[in-house]
This record gives C-alpha cells, structure tokens and sequence, in this order.
C-alpha cells in the first residue's frame, strides 16, 4: 500500500527579510513573512508528508503562535515531520512541487531546491521535483504581494 498527501502554503511578501525557498538562500528576493522562515516550499511538502501519514499539519505540530519556532529553520519542520511519519511506518518515494511567485525567476534555484530537499530528505535527488510557475498578473501572488507552494508526496512503507 502506498499514501498521498498534498499540502499547500502561501506566504506575504517581506522586502525586509531573506528569501529561503526549499532551503536555499535567494538572494535576489524578496522575502516572506512569518513567524519561522516562512519557507513556503518546505512548508508545503512538510504538510503533504504530514498528510500522507494521516499525522495532522504543520500548524498542528509547529504552533506559528509558539516562541519555540520564532525564526526556525523550516527544514527542521520537515526533518520533524518525515521523523514522524517513519515512526509510523513509512518513507518518501517521491516529492512533487510546484512554487507560484512572480519574482524572482526561479529556474536557476531549481537544481539548488531539489538537491537540499533530497538532502534534508534522504532520498536521492530524483525522487525530487520542483517547478515554478506565475499567476499571470492574477491574485495576490500575480501583484507580487505573495508566495504559494504546492506538493504532493507518495509515501510508501518503510523498508526494515
């Protein structure tokens, strides 16, 4: 038997922070708002592994209102999150995600992204996928005023 879950994040736009996306730094920016650091893409998949292992979401486990996460590394969350989900029983086959933001260009980051998420993951960086997409000048990510992330993650059971 293998599990899907989905999971989704969108975040404000912060000029005045540094842009992390996938755990990687973006420099050219801009940043997100939030209480960790507002790494809408880790968040996503943290939340489909979560899903998939039918273990709750990311605000269940990582509270944004608690001081404990204040300007957490968002990969811990998901370190936490595939912890939980192996001590249930399963492993990642493979993570599916998809960033919509209008700037920066994320193609070059792409390469970057897969790699640190199969790190942070253990598995092997092609069972990684990452795209980038826009919103054609449409709602809230469009006007650049926000970031959003899909993911969907297959969980299969774990190997002893």
């Amino acid at each position: 038997m293998m599990r899907i879950g989905q999971g989704e994040d969108l975040h404000r736009v912060d000029d005045g922070r540094t842009l992390v996306l996938g755990g990687v730094i973006i420099e050219e920016g801009p940043g997100l708002a939030g209480h960790s650091d507002a790494d809408v893409l880790l968040h996503a998949i943290t939340d489909a592994v979560l899903g998939a292992a039918a273990l709750g979401d990311i605000g269940k486990h990582f509270p944004p209102g608690d001081p404990r996460y204040a300007h957490a590394d968002s990969a811990d969350f998901l370190r936490a999150a595939l912890r939980l989900a192996r001590e249930a029983g399963w492993e990642v086959a493979n993570i599916d995600a998809t960033v919509r933001t209008e700037r920066p260009k994320l193609a070059p980051y792409i390469p970057h992204m897969c790699a640190r998420i199969a790190g942070i993951a253990a598995i092997d960086v092609g069972q990684v996928s990452v795209k980038a997409k826009t919103s054609e000048g449409l709602d809230a990510v469009g006007r650049g005023e926000a970031m959003a992330a899909t993911a969907a993650v297959l969980l299969e059971p774990a190997r002893s």
